[in-house]
């Protein structure tokens, strides 16, 4: 059997790095590691940043939080090429990763903390899988676009039930 890996960190895109990291800090208590700093193709780690990155970006902010149970949260600030909205605020539909999932027991205050600080809350705080009243999710944005899930319990518990 395949030992499970662990999950290091979570990328998103942002608007405002600089609101990003206060929000993230003030809201969710997420505390800043590393950065700001900018990154663009000219300083000693621009091959890098290239290769990893890919050659359409000439500037580029990042900034490192750490999540209550460590894992991380990588903030991109893109200053040239802009930032590009997205059309719709959940794409299921499109490839890739489409939100980031937080654990709190009171779900109701982190949502009326993500509202009240200008974020939003896409759908209502719904029980998950009755009959398990206990478990509560809620999907909600933060105020830079990025989807963010609330569950009420740890996702094994959430998703491990099977009455």
């Amino acid at each position: 059997m395949v030992r499970p890996v662990a999950i290091n960190h979570i990328g998103a895109v942002v608007n405002d790095i600089d609101a990003a990291i206060k929000w993230y800090g003030e809201v969710m208590g997420f505390r800043l590691v590393a950065g700001p700093f900018d990154l663009t193709p000219d300083i000693a780690t621009g091959p890098q940043v290239l290769d990893v990155l890919g050659s359409r970006l000439r500037h580029l902010r990042i900034a490192h939080m750490s999540t209550g149970n460590g894992v991380g949260l990588e903030l991109f600030e893109p200053v040239d090429p802009p930032l590009e909205e997205r059309k719709d605020m959940v794409e299921f539909w499109r490839a890739g990763y489409f939100h980031i999932c937080v654990t709190d027991p009171d779900i109701e205050g982190l949502v009326r903390r993500i509202v009240e600080t200008g974020g939003r809350q896409l759908s209502q705080i719904w029980p998950d899988r009755p009959p398990k009243k206990e478990f509560l999710m809620c999907y909600c944005a933060d105020p830079f676009g990025n989807v963010v899930e609330v569950y009420s319990h740890a996702y094994e518990h959430m998703q491990g039930h099977n009455d």
